[in-house]
């Protein structure tokens, strides 16, 4: 089965992303792999390299590891949006019962 791959062929959608948050806190791709480690996450500099030139796809595990060492959301990895948009509506809410499921 072949892989997904973006409308432009890319293996990845935080490539771009990736890239500028590294440039804004001035980490080098080694600084990045060394505070990932710290973290508990086995990313090493050639991982960052292969995803920020979009020879690899990116799971969700190393998702959660870049928002949480860069402190954005997944939203702003995939699209580059800073700003999500809230809910403005009462049928917008989440479900109460799920949150209170999934919160524990």
């Amino acid at each position: 089965m072949p892989r997904p791959k973006a409308q432009t062929g890319e293996k990845n959608l935080i490539s771009q992303q990736l890239i500028e948050l590294r440039r804004r806190n001035d980490y080098s791709q080694r600084d990045l792999a060394y505070k990932l480690q710290l973290a508990g996450y086995d990313m090493d500099k050639n991982v960052i390299t292969r995803i920020e030139t979009n020879k690899r796809y990116v799971t969700d595990l190393e998702l959660k590891a870049l928002s949480e060492v860069f402190h954005v959301s997944y939203d702003f990895l995939i699209d580059g949006n800073m700003n999500p948009k809230l809910p403005d509506t009462e049928e917008d809410q989440p479900d109460p019962c799920y949150c209170s499921l999934h919160s524990q």
